[in-house]
């Protein structure tokens, strides 16, 4: 088994899923995959399940009833591997937007240079994004801005959704009480590990908008971003957050298992 899987959410994405598992099964990196399906009816699963019979042990899929949302698509997987073991665990586009060939870069900012969390940054080496209209972009860039100011995070794009976790953030952080399901899920995720004291990494990747498929963006998660972070920061004050450097390796009551809570 390799030690580290690519959880990828998906809905209606019979476009894209055969490719971007070929994609990431055919990097240097082994890298397993784990496809959660939110009940597509358009053939995404079981397109899934055709390849498993080629590709094996390599690929997984938990399959959902109904369209839940992509934090509990994340929550579902991210609990699904510590289960099994993985020691790192990627969160990851299904359409390309995310380029399969960062995950090794990714990979390497935490098992090589011992961060607990790499990001895949849009917007630490300036604006590299592709095929995005000028509004979304300014909405995306100051979304960024406002999150540093209200939240005191120093992370340049709190709302990237191509990270990498190391299993002891995802064992420390109460996974069941995560909140949010669109970008304000990632900005919760990022708050809640940064308060914990862990070690971040912006890793620069350029982010390319989906050329097949449907958007899953809505006015919806953009409000939840924005009155969730202020929630967030509020809710903190009333948290007790035990910084990483205080808590020893070995100390397993601090390093709470969520899979099995």
């Amino acid at each position: 088994m390799a030690d580290s899987i690519v959880i990828i959410p998906t809905y209606n994405e019979i476009e894209n899923i055969e490719a971007i598992i070929r994609k990431v099964c055919s990097l240097s990196k082994f890298f397993d995959i784990l496809i959660v399906d939110d009940g597509s009816p358009d053939g995404t699963a079981q397109k899934v399940k055709e390849l498993q019979i080629e590709l094996g042990n390599r690929l997984h899929i938990l399959e959902r009833r109904g369209k839940l949302g992509l934090g509990t698509a994340y929550i579902h997987g991210f609990k699904w591997a510590l289960q099994e073991g993985y020691t790192y665990l990627f969160e990851m586009d299904a359409d390309f937007s995310h380029n399969p060939e960062d995950l090794v870069r990714l990979y390497a900012a935490c098992a090589e240079e011992n961060h607990d969390v790499a990001i895949g940054s849009r917007y630490i080496k300036g604006v590299n994004v592709v095929n995005w209209p000028m509004g979304r972009v300014l909405m995306s860039y100051f979304a960024g801005h406002y999150v540093r100011f209200i939240t005191g995070m120093p992370i340049m794009d709190p709302t990237a959704g191509f990270v990498c976790y190391h299993r002891r953030v995802l064992q420390t952080l109460r996974l069941d009480q995560i909140r949010f399901v669109g970008y304000a899920f990632q900005i919760e995720m990022k708050f809640e590990a940064w308060k914990y004291g862990f070690r971040f990494k912006e890793v620069p990747i350029i982010f390319t908008d989906r050329t097949r498929g449907e958007s899953k963006m809505s006015a919806g998660i953009f409000k939840e971003a924005i009155f969730g972070v202020m929630s967030l920061k509020i809710n903190s004050f009333f948290k007790r957050y035990i910084p990483q450097d205080a808590v020893s390796a070995t100390t397993a009551p601090a390093l709470r298992d969520p899979v099995t809570e």
